[in-house]
């Protein structure tokens, strides 16, 4: 196969794989319809911001309380009374709570419990007229070899609603990018995938502040492909209420990253 044609063929997935994060992104309960994050512990009283019922957290899980007027379902059925509830794993769309078309996503992250609010009429949604992302590059695809760690590390990181949480890594992630020799920590998902949080001279400028790797899980001698051309804007570049994590020490690459998902465009 000519290399024309394999530039070709990789640009064809390329823009493939863009027109499907264009369409997951703008879905109905994709992440420019969240339209907030209440953390229970912010709210004693009970009473979430524009949410009907009182919340209250009890160990491992939240109580909610509703009449018959707040409107509330529960598993599709009209819900009031007391329920006890945990962390929906699921995505949105298969959360237990609903306010007409909206979906609340109960949610816990390090022992604090939450409430997402999910909108389709949310108006991000409304405004959003696409993802700028630069064209397939191949100078973008590099190999790269990945070195576990043997043991999980956690490092505190700010996220991006000003908080410090834990972030957890699993190994370095060691490629070589317009002639200089660079790592990233990365972390290991269930599947064998690895994730990285990263910034780069554009950050900030040209490209959103940070943004996602998503490699594809190495092979038996580590060997994985690092492709920036699809570097991915993370939830919280679509809306406020996400809690992304900002990029771990060593992360911010110092060369300039003009591949992937830039920003977010809005009318």
């Amino acid at each position: 196969m000519s290399t024309t044609s394999t530039t070709e063929d990789a640009l064809g997935d390329w823009k493939q794989w863009h027109a499907q994060r264009v369409e997951t992104v703008s879905a109905p309960y994709g992440p420019l319809s969240l339209t907030g994050t209440h953390w229970l512990a912010d709210h004693p009283d009970g009473a979430l911001p524009g949410l009907p019922g009182r919340w209250a957290e009890d160990g491992d899980e939240v109580v909610l309380t509703a009449g018959p007027d707040d409107g509330l379902t529960l598993d599709g059925r009209p819900f009031s009374g007391t329920a006890r509830l945990t962390a929906d794993p699921g995505p949105v769309t298969a959360a237990r709570l609903a306010l007409g078309e909206r979906r609340l996503v109960v949610l816990r992250r390090e022992g604090l419990w939450a409430v997402r609010d999910f909108d389709p009429g949310a108006p991000a949604r409304r405004a959003f007229t696409g993802i700028e992302a630069t064209a397939h590059d191949p100078r973008f695809a590099v190999e790269g070899r990945f070195t576990p760690y043997g043991e999980d590390r956690t490092v505190r990181v700010s996220n991006a609603d000003g908080v410090e949480r834990g972030l957890g890594l699993g190994g370095e992630l060691a490629f070589r990018l317009a002639g200089q020799d660079h790592t990233l920590q990365v972390s290991v998902e269930a599947d064998g995938s690895l994730w990285a949080v990263f910034a780069d001279a554009t950050s900030g400028g040209s490209s959103y502040r940070f943004r996602f790797l998503r490699p594809a899980a190495p092979g038996a001698d580590g060997r994985v492909t690092v492709d920036f051309n699809r570097a991915l804007l993370p939830p919280c570049a679509f809306a406020d209420h996400f809690i992304c994590p900002f990029p771990p020490p060593g992360n911010t690459l110092p060369v300039e990253i003009a591949a992937g998902e830039r920003n977010v465009s809005l009318r």
